[in-house]
């Protein structure tokens, strides 16, 4: 089994803090600065040096912790091999993800799962993305969902994950019920450019996709309002205020005085939605079950969602 030491280190390593490693890891602060003193004593290696108050690695903790990559990718391949030998599943699984994700995808799969596999402790974390490889790195989670473009980390150049496309993601339009395009199959952004515009700040990952469908349709759009949570967009096109764009993903269940139309045309996009394990790993029967599961579940969503949205608006 790989030291627990070493796994703290990783995860010192993935944080940059002493702090923020204790949080992440539910250990003390005290707890989490004896391990790392610990394995350097039983390395006989410096593997951590003082930085102003805090500490940070020193080229050889750089080093042990970049070689340690191979070492876990190998314990990973080991322990998915042996469960898948003998029929088994961990007892403690954790699975992690952005809002949207957790309560359309996270939650619909630990559902199955306790049904399915009720000696299986399921766990579900909501994060952000970049919180989400922290996550993986500190080994809470085993299966984490996140928008690619949000990830601050590069997937295809860490060898510490692998990725796996869960869905393209479309973006709707999203206006009030006694629009005039409400009801319609679909709109052009062009029909609506005039329109006062909901969008999240500049510098967001949903504000980018905003800008892009934009430009890609040539056209300028009139912003009026920025929301940085889909529930409170979702709140400002029912109070009738403006318009706005909104992930197939993100449910209108239940909401008042917005419906949803498709978007089509040029400038028609999607938000690409990956699954993230730790490399190694994905040969695990539990984690195979897992991905096959959320593909299922949202095909299912994206198959289903306008229709089950306009009879849900009917009645």
């Amino acid at each position: 089994m790989i030291d627990a030491r070493l796994l703290t280190l990783r995860t010192f390593a993935q944080c940059g803090t002493i702090a923020a490693t204790a949080r992440l890891m539910g250990y003390s602060a005290s707890a989490v600065s004896a391990q790392l003193r610990e394995l350097q004593r039983a390395l006989g290696m410096t593997l951590l040096a003082k930085d102003g108050r805090g500490l940070r690695l020193t080229a050889t903790g750089r080093d042990l912790v970049r070689r340690s990559d191979v070492l876990i990718t190998t314990w990973e391949e080991v322990k998915s091999a042996a469960l898948a030998a003998g029929g088994h599943v961990p007892t403690h699984f954790g699975i992690g993800g952005f809002s949207t994700a957790a309560s359309q995808l996270l939650a619909p799969l630990a559902s199955r799962l306790h049904r399915t596999r009720p000696e299986l402790e399921v766990r579900v974390w909501e994060a952000s993305p970049a919180r989400c490889f922290d996550l993986l790195v500190a080994e809470h989670i085993d299966v984490a969902v996140v928008v690619s473009m949000q990830g601050q980390v590069h997937l295809e150049e860490d060898p510490r994950f692998e990725k796996m496309t869960l869905l393209d993601d479309p973006l709707d339009v999203m206006v009030p019920s006694d629009h005039p395009v409400a009801g319609s199959d679909s709109v052009e952004l062009a029909e609506l450019v005039g329109e006062r515009w909901i969008t999240d700040q500049p510098g967001s990952p949903y504000h980018a996709l905003f800008t892009a469908a934009f430009t890609t349709a040539g056209l300028s759009p009139r912003i009026s309002h920025e929301a940085i949570e889909w529930e409170t967009a979702i709140s400002l096109v029912g109070a009738g205020v403006g318009v706005g764009l909104l992930p197939r993903l993100a449910s209108l269940e239940g909401v008042a005085n917005v419906s949803r139309v498709r978007l089509t045309g040029a400038e028609r996009l999607s938000r690409k939605v990956i699954a993230a394990v730790r490399t190694g790993s994905l040969s695990s029967p539990l984690q195979d079950e897992s991905i096959r599961i959320l593909r299922e579940i949202s095909q299912g969503i994206l198959a289903t969602r306008l229709d089950d949205e306009a009879r849900a608006e009917a009645r």
